[in-house]
């Protein structure tokens, strides 16, 4: 057939779904690729290296392995933390650590002590403490935090970074109808006003403290009243929330006790599952004995959810009526307040822009699709991005101006291999306008069949470059020496935890996301470094790697590329002594293979020709190392060992003398080194037939 020749300008759907190896008529396949490790896809179409992680701090003592959560706490503008909660002992204790610029907070109110410990006491059905069940609110300098299992309790700072107050919130709490009883006492009953707070008067003694937060109501629906105190056997106070018709006595056999009414939450009833603020209340959705209910704080009164009068400003209790059971897994404060349930999506409407009351509250039903437990839904531009019950896609929850409702769009339609039991999700918003956003979702295990034996997905990060105006979702699968277990963000700053081995020993990590690292629990060595960084030695030895103990790591120097070497009593041998800067940490493998070549011709395909690259021109940006089916290019830029230091090539490269045939024509661009990589584009030929 001869030489064809193939210009791919950009990689904006990141890797495609395998299912769609044959789909060459669809216009994202000549903008994907077949593989994409430990990448970062750029908006403007380009791909670079991800950025490496920089080493904070060992958990392993917090015994992270019980479960742990990272929460952000931003405080203002300029003041963000990032607190990792642990549980320390499994049965009872959370231990609490605070962060602020990747550094630990120490001496937490003056105790000496650099955590807090946060007791949760009895567990409402279950032995340990579950931190994936854990969700979490803030607002203003109050963060609350709720899990089906224990009591909610709140994250207050104080007045300066080491100030920190941790404690139940003191709930006045709603009260539900679990298991109804009712009588008609032998008894007149005289209420002393139609409505309010009244006193109500029996003809005998038949009231006991029991009785306190049960009903009583006229049998002909013109009364209804809450008991909320006892005074005697034959007087109570209660608060009406229907009037009753008069001030007249109601016969023995006119009205009626019931009984059965108790505390909604409790150890013996369960806690709320999830929580949020919306219009001045707090909101709580769902537990395991009402999972279907909602609340509604009082109006500025975040903590008191106890029903009165049906006033405006009343709390709200409001359960889910649907054809079935759709207990609720998370809520968002969005454009409106959105609920999301394990079979549906629902939100609660703002008529007219009136603010929502006990008389006007209605749940709508959105979508039916359903959302995963434990893995909290992210904003993202306008909308709300969030995991499908069975954890096989993310979706993207949309206002729609001509439904009038709600639509929850399957963005990851083309790359649905890339979710694998996903356990947590976080996202970074864009930071300046040459980015897009970044959502990071964390894997938890693996699915045989849909990528390479060694490449799989079990502790990976699966990073979507989102951005919505450009219609861009491309996702990359992020690997570490180890495994993700928790992502979150920090305004800008990505945090995770990391399970190690070092040394036959499973350890957790703190690391952060770093532009500037190109390797992973990197320490680096500059001028006025922020701990645990190192100053530059002034000689080859650079130390501080104590929790990189008896691992092979990559070794950098002013640009320049060392041996690797093995760290021993916390150090290693630099090749020389740096001048500006040195990193040293575990290198990770990047890997791009493009589609198979597939020529666009009307012919349809050509899987049947035998295919050769002949050519490969990539363009670079800043690029100071790249290998292309496994030859290394040399760019003319300096040496990657030795005395000269690599710099920065940024242009188009061509590269020929590729050998061999093969059926699919793919260009596997990897590095050889743990340097900077862009690529923008690649250029290249192709002979076809035998």
């Amino acid at each position: 057939m001869g030489r064809l020749k193939q210009y791919q300008a950009g990689f904006t759907v990141g890797e495609l779904d395998p299912l769609l190896r044959g789909r060459i008529d669809l216009q994202q396949y000549y903008s994907s690729v077949a593989l994409a490790d430990n990448v970062l896809f750029e908006p403007q179409g380009g791909f670079s290296r991800r950025p490496g992680l920089r080493f904070v701090t060992d958990l392993t003592a917090d015994n992270p392995g019980n479960g742990v959560l990272l929460i952000p706490f931003e405080f203002s503008t300029t003041q963000n933390f990032m607190i990792v909660a642990s549980a320390f002992n499994a049965s009872s204790t959370i231990r609490l650590r605070f962060y602020a610029n990747q550094t630990l907070l120490t001496n937490i109110n003056g105790s000496g002590n650099s955590y807090l410990d946060r007791a949760v006491g009895t567990l409402y059905d279950s032995s340990a403490i579950d931190m994936d069940k854990t969700y979490f609110t803030q607002s203003a300098d109050t963060l609350i935090v709720v899990n089906e299992d224990f009591a909610p309790f709140s994250i207050v700072r104080g007045a300066n970074n080491s100030t920190w107050t941790v404690a139940t919130l003191s709930l006045t709490v709603p009260i539900s109808l679990f298991t109804i009883a009712e009588s008609n006492p032998s008894a007149t009953l005289t209420p002393s006003a139609v409505s309010g707070t009244v006193t109500l008067t029996a003809s005998s003694s038949i009231f006991t403290d029991a009785m306190i937060n049960q009903y009583v109501y006229d049998n002909t629906d013109f009364g209804r009243a809450r008991i909320i105190s006892r005074s005697s056997g034959t007087v109570v106070q209660a608060i009406t929330e229907i009037p009753f018709f008069s001030t007249t006595a109601l016969a023995a056999g006119k009205w009626t006790l019931e009984q059965g009414h108790e505390a909604a939450w409790s150890n013996t009833r369960g806690w709320p599952r999830t929580t949020t603020f919306h219009e001045g209340r707090l909101w709580f959705g769902g537990s395991s004995s009402e999972p279907a209910t909602l609340w509604g704080s009082k109006v500025v009164q975040y903590f008191n959810f106890k029903a009165a009068e049906g006033l405006d400003d009343d709390a709200i209790a409001a359960t889910l009526t649907t054809d079935s059971v759709n207990a609720i897994t998370a809520m968002r404060s969005g454009r409106d307040l959105q609920i999301f349930t394990t079979g549906a999506e629902f939100f609660v409407p703002q008529a007219n822009l009136d603010p929502i009351t006990p008389a006007n509250i209605t749940i709508k039903s959105a979508t039916r699709r359903g959302s995963k437990l434990g893995i909290r839904p992210q904003a993202a531009e306008g909308g709300t991005l969030f995991i499908q019950r069975q954890g096989k896609a993310l979706r993207e929850m949309l206002f729609s101006d001509v439904e009038l409702s709600y639509v929850a769009n399957n963005i990851s339609l083309l790359s649905s291999h890339m979710l694998v039991d996903p356990q947590r999700m976080a996202l970074r918003p864009a930071t300046d306008t040459t980015e897009g956003d970044l959502l990071l979702v964390v894997n938890g295990s693996d699915t045989a069949g849909y990528r390479s034996a060694s490449v799989g997905f079990a502790g990976s990060i699966t990073a979507y470059m989102l951005n919505r105006p450009q219609q861009i979702v491309a996702p990359a699968s992020w690997t570490t020496d180890g495994d993700f277990v928790d992502v979150a963000v920090d305004l800008d700053t990505i945090y995770a935890v990391v399970k190690r081995t070092i040394g036959g020993a499973t350890k957790f990590y703190l690391e952060t996301f770093d532009d500037d690292r190109t390797t992973d629990a990197a320490v680096q060595y500059y001028a006025n470094p922020l701990a645990p960084d190192q100053a530059v030695p002034s000689n080859t030895t650079a130390g501080g790697l104590a929790h990189l103990e008896g691992k092979t790591v990559k070794l950098i120097r002013d640009d320049l590329v060392d041996p690797d070497a093995t760290v021993s009593s916390g150090a290693v041998t630099l090749g020389g002594v740096p001048s500006t800067y040195a990193e040293v940490g575990l290198g990770f493998d990047i890997t791009v293979k493009t589609q198979p070549f597939e020529p666009r011709m009307a012919s349809g395909s050509q899987q049947s020709q035998k295919r050769r690259i002949l050519e490969v021109t990539p363009l670079l940006y800043q690029t100071q190392n790249i290998t292309i089916n496994g030859k290394d290019i040399n760019l003319s830029q300096g040496a990657l060992s030795g005395s000269g230091a690599v710099t920065a090539f940024t242009g188009p490269r061509k590269t020929s003398g590729f050998r061999g045939y093969d059926r699919e024509a793919q260009i596997t661009i990897s590095q050889s080194q743990p340097l900077f990589l862009t690529v923008l584009s690649l250029d290249f030929k192709v002979s076809v037939g035998a």
